[in-house]
């Protein structure tokens, strides 16, 4: 996976990755707050066809507090982007952007104490899908 991503290959379908993501980063404190049904939207859009892929923006409405008290611009830059999607191996992957890594081109040192923080929650979630 990228540098910028937290990620974890499952042995599992679809279906059942979407199912354990969502609740591995609900029980972090996580809502997701939006669903983009990627297959979807691009067979309706373009028609064309694409893996299973879905992306949850998902929050934690302390650290998004925090984050926004610190610096008002920064929710161009929230919430966190959370992927599923079916593999090329046959079965799922789980992912999210770092945010230590996408909030490291904000220079304002506070942002990187909030970023640690939610790093830490997202990879206890995806560490957590199995």
């Amino acid at each position: 996976m990228s540098r910028y991503a937290i990620s974890r290959k499952l042995d599992c379908g679809y279906d059942e990755a979407v199912v354990k993501a969502r609740a591995a980063f609900e029980n972090e404190g996580f809502g997701i707050v939006s669903e983009v049904h990627v297959t979807e939207l691009l067979r309706e859009k373009l028609g064309k066809d694409f893996r299973k892929y879905i992306i949850f923006g998902a929050c934690t409405p302390e650290t998004a507090y925090k984050a926004l008290t610190i610096e008002n611009d920064i929710g161009l830059m929230l919430p966190c982007n959370v992927i599923v999607y079916e593999n090329d191996e046959g079965g799922s992957t789980v992912a999210s952007i770092d945010p230590v890594i996408s909030l490291s081109m904000v220079e304002n040192p506070a942002l990187g104490l909030v970023a640690r923080e939610v790093r830490e929650k997202i990879e206890r979630a995806i560490g957590s899908v199995h």
